[in-house]
């Protein structure tokens, strides 16, 4: 099949990805024929069940695993090599012998980037969102929030068009879940960048997105897509507002539904 295979207004499209591990009895069923997509400076949100195959689809997304069917393009162009996305998993994995600069040039350094050129563009975006005076602190004098900060802009200069979020905020206190949650929209809208996100908290998934995909258990297919119809720029006080109140008791009956089934 040709690398050229949807038009660009998506900037990924996902169309009847499926993907099983082993044979036979001991065969796994991971992910029925799936369908989503994003378009581009989108930020769209995966919620579902825990286990229901939510990594595996952004192991293919990020093209370090193959569908056994279906295609997944980025920007028109099947998504089969790793690099076409900046992945961020839940923990930050800092490099610990790495001061903080040196960790958001890490993408830059790996894509072979002229080292005065990667400390301009780290120096810029360290400075642009207030971590600047950490630059030479090293990741384990930092807080847990801190640490999340720096591998989400590692993450973008890996690649600031499109990014994978895998719950990078799943493992924060609520109150710095809540600073990090503005923080991360403060930093999509000044890059610009298509955003395929994964939560397991509602409300967030809500205050974040323009969608939101619902993941049935596994082996995961789209349950429901729905639209975000909240104005932006968002703000924490939108989450108590009968728009966004009504969505969340939609989407938990949704959820508490399959996990009963």
């Amino acid at each position: 099949m040709e690398d050229r295979v949807v038009s660009q207004e998506y900037k990924l499209l996902v169309q009847g990805a499926s993907k099983s591990y082993g044979t036979g009895k001991r065969r796994l069923d991971v992910l029925r024929p799936v369908d989503l997509a994003v378009k581009p400076g989108e930020f769209v949100t995966l919620i579902g069940p825990s286990g229901c195959g939510k990594s595996t689809l952004f192991n293919i997304i990020a093209g370090l695993e193959e569908p056994d069917a279906g295609v997944v393009a980025i920007d028109s162009e099947r998504a089969g090599r790793a690099g076409k996305s900046g992945y961020m998993l839940q923990q930050p994995l800092l490099l610990p012998w790495r001061t903080v600069e040196e960790n958001v040039m890490l993408g830059l350094d790996v894509r072979r980037v002229p080292r005065n050129l990667a400390q301009d563009e780290a120096r810029t975006l360290l400075n642009h969102f207030g971590l600047s005076e950490f630059a030479q602190h090293y990741p384990d004098t930092l807080s847990g929030g801190m640490k999340q900060r720096v591998a989400l802009l590692r993450t973008v200069l890996f690649n600031r068009e499109f990014l994978l979020l895998d719950e990078p905020l799943g493992a924060l206190d609520a109150l710095t879940r809540l600073s990090l949650q503005m923080w991360l929209l403060d930093l999509w809208q000044e890059v610009h960048a298509s955003v395929l996100f994964i939560t397991h908290d509602v409300r967030e998934a809500i205050l974040l997105s323009d969608r939101i995909y619902v993941l049935s258990a596994r082996p995961a297919r789209v349950l429901r897509m729905v639209e975000v119809d909240l104005p932006r720029p968002r703000t924490q006080e939108q989450l108590t507002q009968e728009p966004a109140l009504s969505l969340e008791r939609e989407l938990v009956r949704l959820l508490l539904k399959e996990q009963e089934g």
